[in-house]
């Protein structure tokens, strides 16, 4: 059995046991979350209606905050000597997906 989370504007396929990055959340660390479904995969069967997901629910626990990859930027414009570098690093929470219930 697998889910498809929604998170942040992005979509993530989860199972059972595994750990996940997904934006900040309002939560703090070690408390249970509940993430959106958009479509759920149980051996045959696939929810993926609204009408089917109302029952459908996945739980997380979150386990920690952890930083992403080093974004290294620069914009320029030509014959005005205008230029700036810039870095960003995003920050993820890490969810172990507890359960996954139909």
């Amino acid at each position: 059995m697998y889910a498809v989370i929604a998170s942040g504007g992005k979509q993530e396929k989860v199972a059972e046991g595994q750990q996940v990055r997904v934006e900040l959340l309002d939560a703090d660390e070690g408390s249970d979350v509940s993430l959106t479904p958009v479509m759920v995969v149980d051996g045959g069967t696939v929810l993926a209606t609204p009408d089917e997901l109302k029952s459908a629910s996945v739980t997380g626990k979150i386990i920690g905050q952890v930083k992403g990859p080093k974004i290294n930027g620069y914009t320029f414009k030509r014959r005005t000597n205008n230029h700036r570098r810039y870095g960003h690093r995003q920050n993820y929470h890490v969810v172990e997906i507890t359960s996954i219930t139909v």
